[in-house]
């Protein structure tokens, strides 16, 4: 039986400086796909962002994949409209294409059936070739914003008005029934 080179588990808040390094230098993919994010770290969406990760670890739902004792990856987690939400999940350049952003993935799924949720929720880019489809093989669908909740039309919004982009923002749902 073969062993994953990675662990993933629950992050420390004292480990927040490097969960920050992990999403900005995942960034590099983005730009790679020609979407320069441009903000930052005192933009207004980063500092709400960072903050929210920072509420996810201490509340124990802020995951990490951890491979020789670096930070390779992470999945911070919250609760929008009574239903677990995938916040962000973020791989570093490097360790891409590798299973760490799909582990990462299941976690985060495995957390929001510990949650009893019915779903759980996500935003991401549609026309970006390593998201929509990579979400769609773990059985998420497109939600047309007119099922969404108040929270999860929060965060498209906000998204909407300082990403690149805003016209490719969508929201995602996976049934955990």
């Amino acid at each position: 039986m073969s062993t994953s080179p990675f662990a993933i588990r629950a992050a420390a808040p004292s480990e927040m400086p490097e969960v920050f390094s992990v999403d900005d230098d995942a960034t590099q993919l983005y730009a790679r796909a020609g979407i320069e994010l441009g903000l930052t770290d005192e933009h207004p969406f980063a500092l709400d962002e960072r903050r929210r990760w920072r509420r996810s670890a201490e509340l124990g739902r802020l995951f990490v994949a951890v491979e020789e004792g670096r930070l390779i990856g992470f999945a911070s987690l919250d609760v929008l409209d009574g239903e677990p939400y995938l916040d962000q999940l973020s791989v570093r350049a490097d360790s891409g294409r590798r299973g760490v952003g799909r582990a990462l993935l299941r976690r985060a799924v495995a957390w929001a059936v510990e949650q009893r949720g019915e779903a759980i929720w996500l935003t991401t880019y549609a026309q970006v070739a390593f998201n929509l489809p990579f979400y769609e093989s773990e059985g998420f669908v497109v939600v047309p914003e007119s099922e969404c909740g108040p929270g999860v039309l929060h965060h498209v919004e906000e998204q909407r008005r300082w990403l690149p982009f805003p016209e490719h923002r969508v929201a995602m749902q996976r049934p955990l029934g």
